[in-house]
């Protein structure tokens, strides 16, 4: 990519940032690659980009995402008519069973190392499912085909989007007696 830009500037908040650093002197391109050791919303670049390159999706495209960092990037560098990548994502959404999980965080109450604490079942219930847990699913565990719950357009979001994401949606399963 670099060697198709006049100039490039990689931002990362991680300490890779200095391995790219080494990177870019072992291949003769400090005149063109400047590597900077931060967060975007820290560092100084005195002029205007061309291209916005980021991997920001976090866990269902939206939790953990960088792309808040992204929006602030766009607002203050990128050119009119400038280019980012990616420039749009869809958020999909599909109901899933994980029986095994569902064990794992409920029934696991009914009996801890010989002691019955069938009582802290309920509240299980209630707890076990509340936090974004990123997992493998396999395709047999989903219970119907996705549908498109939200749509990014990199131009255009706004940060206080982010703040919370709804949809109206509808699903009918593919099992039989599962509504």
């Amino acid at each position: 990519m670099s060697l198709l830009c006049s100039q490039v500037y990689a931002v990362d908040a991680s300490d890779i940032a200095f391995q790219a650093m080494e990177i870019v002197r072992e291949n003769e391109l400090s005149d063109k690659v400047v590597v900077l050791h931060g967060r975007i919303e820290d560092v100084d670049i005195e002029e205007k980009v061309d291209v916005i390159i980021s991997e920001w999706m976090g866990y269902m495209l939206l939790y953990e995402s960088m792309l808040g960092s992204v929006i602030f990037a766009r607002d203050k560098w990128l050119k009119p008519g400038g280019l980012i990548l990616p420039s749009h994502a869809s958020l999909y959404m599909a109901p899933v069973t994980n029986s095994q999980r569902y064990h794992d965080s409920i029934y696991f109450w009914r009996d801890v190392y010989g002691i019955k604490m069938s009582s802290m079942m309920p509240l299980a219930k209630l707890c076990a499912f509340m936090e974004p847990s990123v997992e493998t699913i396999s395709g047999e565990n989903v219970l119907t085909w996705p549908a498109v719950v939200a749509q990014v357009d990199c131009y255009t979001i706004q940060a206080q989007k982010l703040e919370t994401i709804t949809a109206a949606f509808k699903f009918t399963s593919m099992l039989q007696g599962v509504t």
